[in-house]
C-alpha cells in the first residue's frame, strides 16, 4: 500500500461522508508520509497513530466486528456495510443481552434502567 492510494481513499472518503474530527491509523509509512500527514492538516483533522510496535491495539473490536457482522453479511458496498455496522449496534446495544450485565442490554446499563439487577 503506497501512501497516494491512501490519500485517494481518504480524499473520496471525504468527498462522500465529510470531514472527521479525528483520525486513528497504525505507524505505517504511507500514513505518516508528508503526503498523507499534509491532507489531515489541510482538512484539519486531529490526527491520532497508534504507538509504534503496536499492531494489536485494534484486534479485539475488529475480530468482534468481522465475524458477528461484516462474515455474515455480504455488503456490496462501503455504504451498505455502513448501514449494516450501525444496524448490527443497534441490535447490541438495545436487543443483544448480555450475560456479563446480568442479562441487561448495554443501553440498559447505560441509562441505569434494569432488568434483573438489584440496585442498592
Amino acid at each position: 500500500m503506497d501512501a497516494f492510494f491512501c490519500v485517494e481513499a481518504l480524499e473520496e472518503a471525504i468527498d462522500l461522508f465529510g470531514v472527521p474530527a479525528i483520525f486513528n491509523t497504525d505507524q505505517g509509512s504511507q500514513f505518516t508520509s508528508k503526503i498523507f500527514i499534509n491532507t489531515l492538516l489541510e482538512n484539519k483533522i486531529q490526527i491520532s497513530m497508534d504507538s509504534r510496535g503496536r499492531a494489536y491495539n485494534n484486534i479485539y473490536i475488529e475480530r468482534f466486528l468481522k465475524y458477528e457482522n461484516i462474515y455474515l453479511n455480504c455488503y456490496d458496498s462501503l455504504k451498505e456495510l455502513e448501514k449494516g455496522i450501525n444496524r448490527y449496534f443497534e441490535f447490541y446495544n438495545t436487543k443483544r443481552f448480555h450475560q456479563s450485565l446480568d442479562y441487561n442490554v448495554p443501553d440498559n446499563y447505560y441509562f441505569g434502567v434494569f432488568k434483573n439487577a438489584v440496585i442498592a
